[in-house]
């Protein structure tokens, strides 16, 4: 008469299976780490939070002239003593501010190591007002100090040179414009929070702090899922194999018998 076959559970506790057990699990961690590495990437943004970007540090301690700024210090809130260059100020068009489209007039700060920086100092609503503004900064310059916020450069082809428009402040083009750089420039601008006579605010807010999901990476997070419980899965499906071979044996030799 033959044995009865032994039981999954049997089986399961056979030292071999126990050993694939622990290597399982051991798998399905490692893959699990993977998935939570790849959800924590998946957020992006927020590098700043609104805190950190209100507080005003020293410019040279967030950027530095003739390197590119670094995403972490955009929107940063920065202060530094630079000299306005007379004749070097330019007049943008079509620049909003809350909800008005008007004009920034951007100048062109020299820090006492010489480097130069472009400095939107404030808003108006027409050219008049603008050059009007400008020739009250050429006739008694704001003061050398300077806070407000630091923002990266804009792309010169957001003009419509066509049209005979300059709208972008792009700090590429400013270098061809100012009559002297005599110690290279900053990779970005400064929004000024104080406008100088004659001129508006530009209202500049904080950078925004929510968070968004990289998709490509919430999907890798899943399939590191999927791959742990496979992994566990797979324990079982070989255990049940043994198990079905192991009773199909049985029942054989019983129709032998």
């Amino acid at each position: 008469m033959s044995a009865a076959p032994a039981t999954m559970w049997q089986i399961a506790r056979r030292p071999r299976w126990v050993g694939a057990l622990i290597l399982a699990f051991a798998i399905a961690a490692s893959f699990a780490a993977l998935g939570q590495w790849q959800l924590s990437r998946s957020l992006e943004g927020g590098e700043i939070t609104e805190q950190q970007s209100e507080t005003v540090v020293e410019l040279d301690s967030v950027a530095t002239a003739q390197d590119p700024l670094a995403s972490v210090t955009t929107g940063q809130s920065v202060t530094f003593t630079a000299e306005l260059v007379a004749g070097d100020y330019v007049v943008l068009s079509d620049r909003r501010n809350t909800g008005a489209l008007g004009y920034w007039v951007v100048g062109h700060g020299v820090e006492p190591s010489g480097a130069s920086i472009a400095i939107a100092l404030g808003w108006a609503e027409s050219t008049d007002a603008a050059k009007s503004a400008i020739a009250r900064l050429d006739a008694s310059p704001p003061s050398s100090t300077i806070s407000g916020r630091l923002l990266p450069t804009e792309s010169p082809q957001q003009s419509d040179f066509e049209a005979g428009t300059r709208s972008a402040l792009a700090v590429s083009e400013l270098v061809n414009l100012w009559a002297e750089v005599p110690g290279g420039t900053y990779g970005g601008y400064v929004v000024s929070f104080q406008a100088p006579a004659g001129l508006e605010t530009i209202d500049s807010p904080p950078p925004s702090t929510e968070v968004s999901l990289n998709l490509l990476n919430v999907f890798y997070a899943v399939e590191w899922v999927v791959f742990a419980g496979f992994a566990v899965f797979l324990w079982y499906r070989l255990v049940r194999d043994v198990w079905e071979e192991e009773r199909e044996a049985v029942h054989a030799d019983a129709a032998v018998d």
